[in-house]
């Protein structure tokens, strides 16, 4: 006679959730019962109300969908679906503690860093802009803390000396797709002990706004550079020049050794658009002028040679 499926609630709402869904559906020893995911909200330039990538994906693949506007209320509701497991990647809420308690092996979270390292939302920009040569992924049971319950595996993966937010973020999801089946299956059959974080080496990392993509050129180009790196496409790194937005999507990696010009000057660097940091300098790539499409800077530089030698902030 075949074991029983374990009945498994999943919860996710962006792009990142979907290669361990996935995984997940296609494991024939779990059941999907239900998919929370976060409500449908208004997505670019049109602020069009779009369901999230894990909706989407939920209802092509005919899974029954919950969209609560606070999961706190929904207890109850989930206590009738009797779950057995419920596993959470980058859904967005915070899980109240009468929900964690509900399934008999837990709520199972993956994170996208190597904890206690990098605790909270933006774990996925951490590493590029600090610079750290690995980072990884975190397979954990939850508990009330934010980030904080017990690791039953991890992943480490290194960082390229060019890594972007896109490429770390494909890499991670991939690991999650490949890891999160067999970590559950060795943990339902108590082959796991789970490991406690040690919360003196833990750093957190706060949800970012736009804001936190405004460049301060006075800071040394490399760390300009990562910033860059890190944070496009979103929320994306910009700058202001005569009283406009000026957005800075992509530079060179090789840090121009260029210290004789005014802190955030646009000047020339061998018929190349290049500004000038605190430390050294960057040659720009692509760039947008607020109300204008993203150019490459060649282009860029045909249409706007005005630009050159004045002050960008």
């Amino acid at each position: 006679m075949s074991n029983p499926k374990i009945r498994t609630i999943f919860m996710g709402t962006p792009a990142f959730a979907l290669p361990g869904l996935s995984a997940l559906l296609a494991a024939p020893e779990f059941e999907i019962v239900a998919v929370f995911t976060q409500t449908d909200k208004p997505v670019g330039r049109k602020q069009r109300i779009s369901p999230s990538p894990v909706k989407e994906w939920a209802l092509n693949n005919k899974l029954t969908i919950f969209q609560p506007t606070k999961i706190k209320t929904e207890a109850e509701n989930i206590k009738h679906l009797q779950p057995d497991l419920i596993v959470v990647i980058a859904y967005g809420k915070i899980i109240p503690p009468e929900i964690l308690a509900i399934p008999r092996y837990g709520c199972i979270n993956v994170h996208a860093s190597l904890l206690p390292k990098y605790r909270g939302a933006a774990c996925l920009n951490a590493p590029i802009i600090n610079g750290d040569i690995e980072g990884g992924l975190t397979i954990m049971k939850m508990d009330v803390g934010l980030d904080t319950g017990p690791i039953l595996r991890q992943a480490i993966i290194k960082l390229e000396e060019q890594e972007t937010l896109i490429s770390w973020h494909d890499k991670l999801a991939q690991a999650s797709a490949e890891l999160l089946v067999p970590t559950l299956q060795a943990w339902i059959k108590s082959q796991i002990t789970p490991l406690a974080q040690d919360d003196s080496r833990a750093s957190y990392v706060k949800m970012l706004t736009k804001e936190d993509g405004a460049i301060q050129w006075s800071e040394p180009a490399e760390k300009i550079e990562r910033l860059i790196r890190g944070l496009n496409p979103w929320p994306g790194t910009f700058s202001r020049i005569n009283g406009q937005i000026i957005k800075i999507s992509a530079v060179d990696h090789n840090i121009l050794p260029e210290n004789k010009h005014k802190i955030g000057e646009i000047f020339l660097h061998q018929g190349q658009l290049a500004v000038q940091c605190g430390q050294n300098s960057l040659l720009i790539l692509k760039l947008q002028l607020e109300g204008k499409r993203s150019l490459p800077a060649e282009e860029f530089l045909r249409g706007n040679k005005e630009l050159v030698g004045k002050i960008i902030k």
